[in-house]
């Protein structure tokens, strides 16, 4: 028979460090700052295409209409809205609610007779 030698292994005892306070963050405390990060309303880009479109259409939106704008841009990405068509009065937007960016505009009456896809959201205002 073949012969099996053990060996005892001494425990070795291990000091562990304390953690200082920036090391240790509370769950509360990260998934509030999260939770603030992440509904902060961002501001509302106008990308360079909708500029030109804006102006070459006559369309003027108030800094107030814009700021209303943004709230409900910023309210349906909440909601997982991804790309929404935006209808005013006077002009109907397509916004990238992910990016927070106005993407193109039309007037109304451009906007009569058309088929808007791949939209997943649709604000109206008046």
């Amino acid at each position: 028979m073949d012969k099996i030698s053990l060996n005892r292994v001494p425990l070795q005892t291990t000091i562990r460090q304390s953690l200082t306070t920036k090391q240790v963050t509370s769950p509360k405390q990260s998934f509030s700052q999260h939770l603030q990060e992440a509904t902060v309303k961002t501001e509302l880009k106008v990308s360079k295409h909708a500029n030109q479109r804006l102006a070459e259409r006559n369309i003027h939106i108030s800094e107030a209409e814009w700021q209303l704008v943004s709230e409900k841009v910023s309210e349906a990405r909440s909601k997982g809205v991804n790309d929404s068509l935006v209808l005013m009065d006077q002009a109907a937007l397509i916004v990238s609610a992910k990016n927070a960016t106005v993407i193109t505009a039309m007037d109304r009456t451009e906007a009569k007779n058309q088929l808007f896809t791949n939209i997943d959201g649709t604000i109206v205002l008046n």
